[in-house]
C-alpha cells in the first residue's frame, strides 16, 4: 500500500466520520443534561432535507459558501425538530425512548411529503455545490504527514475536531457545563442550589438539534449529494453508539465517530485494500452496523452515563 493509498483511506474515512462526530456529540450535550435523544436519526434526516433543499435553491446566489451556509441551516432545522422533544420529555414528561422514537418516525415521513410537495417526485435532483476537498497551505508540503493529513483534505472534518474540543472545554472547564453535568446527574440538588434545571435541559437538547442537524447536513451535502428516503440510514443510531462507547466524553465520542467512520469507509473502498478485498462485499456492507451492535452489547451494561439521564424532573417533588 502506498502513500496515496493511505493518503485516500485517511480522507475517506474523515469524511464518514464527520457527520458521526458532530452528532454524537450533540447526543453528550443532551444526555449530559440528563434527557436521552434517540431521536438523533431524526433529526439529522431534518438537518440533511432543509441543507439539500437550501443548496438547490440558494447555488446560485452564494457559490461556494452554499454548503457551508447549508450546514447552518440544517443545524437551525434540527434546533426546531429538537424542540419537539424538549418539550415533549421535559414539559410534558413524556418517556423520552419513546418521544424519541417517535421522531425518528416522523422525520423521514414529513421530509418526503415536503420533497413531493415541491418537486413532485420522491427524492431530490443532486446538488451542484458540495462540501469537497481542501489543501492547507505550507502544511500539505510537509514530508509523509502532509500529503495524509492536510493535502486534498475534508476540511468539514478539521471543524468538527474542533468543535469536540471546544465541547470537551464547555462541559468540563466552564461554568455552564457543571450546571450541565449537575442537572444530568442529581436534579433537584441542582434545583436547590438555584440552577434552572428546566433552562438547562432545554439547552442540552437544542445543542444536539443543532449538531446532529449539522451532521446531517454535511452526510447529504458531500456523501450523498441529494436527499431521499435513504439518505440517513442508521448513522443517527451509529452516532449514539459512538457517544455511548466514549462515556458521554467529547473527546471520547469524536474517537469512537472515527472508528465507526473508518468501519463505512471500509465496507465501500475495502476493495482496493489487500487482504480486505478478498472479503465478499455483503459482509463488509454489514459491518458498520454489527460493529455498532457489539458496541452496545459490550458496554452499554458497563459505561455509566449521568444518573439521571432518562428520568423526568418534577419541580415539586
Amino acid at each position: 500500500m502506498d502513500l496515496n493509498q493511505i493518503a485516500s483511506i485517511f480522507t475517506q474515512t474523515l469524511i464518514y466520520s464527520t457527520p458521526l462526530i458532530l452528532t454524537a456529540l450533540g447526543g453528550v450535550f443532551s444526555e449530559r443534561s440528563g434527557i436521552v435523544n434517540v431521536g438523533l436519526e431524526g433529526i439529522m434526516v431534518m438537518g440533511a432535507f432543509t441543507s439539500v433543499v437550501f443548496n438547490l435553491e440558494f447555488a446560485s446566489q452564494f457559490g461556494a459558501a452554499t454548503p457551508w451556509l447549508g450546514m447552518l441551516v440544517g443545524g437551525l432545522a434540527g434546533v426546531l425538530f429538537a424542540l419537539l422533544h424538549a418539550v415533549a420529555t421535559i414539559n410534558f414528561r413524556a418517556d423520552h425512548i419513546i418521544s424519541g422514537t417517535v421522531m425518528n418516525m416522523l422525520a423521514p415521513s414529513l421530509a418526503i411529503f415536503l420533497v413531493k410537495v415541491m418537486y413532485n417526485k420522491g427524492q431530490t435532483d443532486g446538488i451542484e455545490r458540495r462540501l469537497g476537498y481542501f489543501s492547507f497551505p505550507i502544511l500539505e508540503d510537509i514530508p509523509i504527514i502532509g500529503p495524509i493529513l492536510f493535502k486534498n483534505t475534508f476540511l468539514p472534518a478539521y471543524f468538527a475536531i474542533l468543535v469536540a474540543v471546544l465541547a470537551w472545554f464547555i462541559i468540563f472547564k466552564t461554568k455552564f457545563g457543571l450546571r450541565l453535568r449537575s442537572v444530568g446527574e442529581h436534579p433537584q440538588a441542582a434545583d436547590t442550589l438555584g440552577i434552572n434545571v428546566y433552562l438547562m435541559r432545554y439547552s442540552g437538547v437544542l445543542i444536539s438539534g443543532f449538531l446532529g442537524g449539522m451532521g446531517g447536513a454535511v452526510f447529504a451535502q458531500s456523501i450523498s449529494g441529494r436527499f431521499a428516503i435513504t439518505t440517513i440510514a442508521g448513522q443517527g443510531f451509529i452516532s449514539m453508539a459512538a457517544m455511548i462507547f466514549g462515556k458521554w466524553n467529547p473527546l471520547g465520542a469524536m474517537g469512537a465517530a472515527i472508528f465507526f467512520g473508518f468501519a463505512q469507509n471500509i465496507s465501500i473502498a475495502g476493495k482496493n485494500i489487500p487482504v480486505i478485498s478478498s472479503i465478499p462485499d455483503v459482509y463488509l456492507q454489514a459491518a458498520p452496523y454489527v460493529l455498532t451492535i457489539l458496541v452496545l452489547v459490550l458496554f452499554l451494561g458497563k459505561a455509566s452515563g449521568p444518573k439521571a439521564n432518562g428520568t423526568n424532573y418534577i419541580k415539586t417533588k
